[in-house]
């Protein structure tokens, strides 16, 4: 099944609950919007695409369980729902772009039954569209890998970071197809061990060679030159490094993507950021993202097991920033791209990939 969908029967927001992997694979059903917004918060849904996916079904929900007579009144209410969706998790911009997608469409209806039919039908659209551009960009990134390969990933950019297929895990299915053998080193990516708990569990279920490795081990593994190349997903790619990385680009990604981004280039591995457009951001720079930072407890504990004192500081930041001239490659579903990149074409490229 994809990652997240809409359940007619129940009329609600059903999704692959995440966090119970790879114990459980099991489904969670978010039938109000708090519902969501905590699934979206505790990772149950989680990803670039699948959050942006996650935020237009939201929008849907909401004018689901809001029951205002008064059109305007009902509209006002969505609107105050669609901030709080787009909101519950701040540095993957996909969220915030597909809630104000779907305001857009619920700006230009004129009734209640209108509003619940054509959120809906956008949101279901979207899904649809989110799995065609990646398989479109997978199959642009496995023309960078031979057969034989073995790529090292970092968290998880797969399937179940997308609504289907995957970003940086979809380049490996999509060599798989071309009938390539590509072998996978996943990092086990601390602190929610989405390496170990999750892209194992997809990579397996697709029958790819897998090898899980400490994070720490990256670098020993480059050193030994047991990769081929690194690929990552994106939660944001800026255009405009701000004050700290001037007019590079940089790409916002799980934390310890920045690492292996150096280990990379000081081991000449090519480095790949898979992401397509739809996660890059022309309007903000890198100055204006906010780097969220997670729960202490996720690092004073782990599983319900006390892991340090409980009155132990804690710097747990989700994600970091990694500047462009580390990139090797950019891969989007409308081709591969050389860093740097000239802004005003790259925005074109945006535009033809507009569905």
């Amino acid at each position: 099944m994809r990652t997240i969908t809409w359940d007619d029967e129940r009329d609600c927001i059903v999704m692959i609950d995440q966090t119970k992997l790879p114990a459980e694979h099991t489904t969670y059903h978010a039938e109000t919007v708090p519902e969501l917004i905590e699934s979206i918060e505790m990772l149950r849904i989680r990803g670039a695409s699948g959050l942006g996916a996650a935020g237009a079904y939201g929008v849907a929900l909401a004018t689901r369980r809001n029951d205002a007579d008064d059109f305007e009144a009902f509209v006002d209410a969505v609107a105050t729902d669609a901030e709080a969706i787009a909101t519950a998790r701040p540095t993957a911009v996909n969220l915030s772009r597909e809630v104000d997608s779907l305001r857009g469409v619920l700006r230009s209806c004129t009734s209640i039954p209108e509003a619940r039919e054509r959120t809906l039908a956008a949101a279901e659209e979207l899904a649809d569209v989110d799995v065609a551009r990646n398989k479109r960009l997978g199959e642009h990134g496995a023309e960078l890998l031979d057969d034989g390969d073995t790529v090292m990933t970092h968290c998880n950019a797969g399937a179940l970071a997308t609504v289907d297929w995957g970003t940086a895990l979809g380049v490996v299915y999509s060599a798989q197809e071309a009938g390539k053998r590509v072998d996978v080193i996943a990092n086990e990516t601390r602190p929610l061990n989405q390496g170990s708990r999750i892209t194992t569990v997809e990579l397996q279920e697709r029958g790819v060679e897998t090898t899980l490795v400490p994070d720490n081990a990256s670098g020993l593994c480059m050193q030994q030159g047991m990769v081929d190349a690194v690929i990552v997903g994106a939660d944001r790619v800026v255009l405009d490094g701000g004050e700290e990385f001037g007019d590079q680009g940089v790409v916002f990604n799980k934390i310890g993507t920045y690492k292996q981004a150096v280990l990379a280039d000081r081991h000449d591995v090519p480095f790949v950021v898979a992401a397509p457009h739809a996660t890059i951001d022309t309007e903000r720079s890198a100055d204006e993202v906010e780097i969220e930072q997670r729960d202490g407890d996720e690092l004073r504990e782990i599983y319900g097991t006390q892991n340090a004192p409980p009155e132990t500081a804690v710097y747990n930041p989700a994600f970091d920033a990694t500047p462009m001239e580390l990139v090797d490659y950019l891969v989007t579903e409308t081709g591969v791209y050389e860093p740097p990149l000239d802004r005003a074409a790259f925005e074109a490229e945006a535009d033809r990939a507009t569905p």
